[in-house]
């Protein structure tokens, strides 16, 4: 299988995901979109990730780039219907490219907050063997307001409805993040934009309760990326040997 990354920020890669490829040789290009790297044609790839950013999906003055990657996205998902997994931004992205809506997160979740299952994830062959509920990393101001009209919820907060999502047969989302390895958090806190974010809601002094909140958690975190990376693969590679 041939893997294509879009990245919006170099320090938002797939994280722990990396060291599951490496593992199974899965090769995989990650194209920096916001470094002006071009869109390579998608037709060489078998499945696309989408990773986060700090831009919103609105932001396409800022960030005209946003437009063909948008493009980009509905081609796969519509037209290719290939496997496809959107993280955070990603996500919204992929709500925002195939007919759904994305909106302001009121308030915004910013911590290791709790997700859970919805009936639908609990039988889907990518999030399914998750857990009925669990804690996970939060950094977003943006929410997938309206689903496309094909997407089935799959997980849910308190504060947000869509926190992961299914699209057709083939697209798969999670608004918090499962990438997560022992130097995410640190390093996302140098990020002006998510920095500010976490000291708006949290105050001061937030960045290092994160991390020390987060670090007995990470075998955990690790366990639920693995599960969710073998089943993303599995689904991807019998979708590929049916086409």
């Amino acid at each position: 299988m041939r893997l294509l990354v879009f990245q919006h920020i170099a320090i938002e890669h797939p994280g722990v995901f990396r060291e599951f490829l490496k593992e199974d040789g899965v090769r995989w290009d990650a194209i920096e979109l916001d470094e002006g790297q071009p869109i390579p044609d998608l037709r060489a790839y078998e499945a696309l990730w989408v990773m986060g950013g700090p831009m919103d999906v609105w932001d396409v003055e800022d960030h005209p780039w946003l437009i063909p990657e948008k493009r980009a996205i509905r081609q796969w998902v519509r037209e290719l219907r290939r496997p496809f997994l959107g993280i955070c931004l990603g996500h919204q992205l992929l709500a925002d490219s195939v007919g759904g809506t994305c909106g302001p997160q009121r308030p915004p979740e910013v911590g290791i907050m709790e997700v859970s299952l919805t009936e639908d994830g609990k039988r889907d062959p990518v999030f399914g063997r998750q857990p009925a509920t669990a804690k996970a990393l939060q950094w977003h101001g943006v929410r997938v307001a309206q689903p496309p009209e094909d997407a089935v919820v799959l997980a849910s907060s308190p504060a947000c409805r869509v926190q992961a999502m299914r699209v057709g047969d083939r697209a798969w989302s999670a608004q918090y993040h499962v990438e997560l390895e022992d130097s995410t958090i640190s390093a996302w806190g140098c990020v002006p934009e998510y920095a500010a974010a976490l000291e708006r809601t949290q105050g001061a002094g937030a960045l290092q309760r994160m991390a020390d909140e987060a670090k007995p958690l990470m075998p955990s975190f690790k366990d639920c990326a693995r599960r969710l990376y073998q089943d993303f693969m599995k689904s991807a590679s019998a979708m590929a040997l049916a086409q």
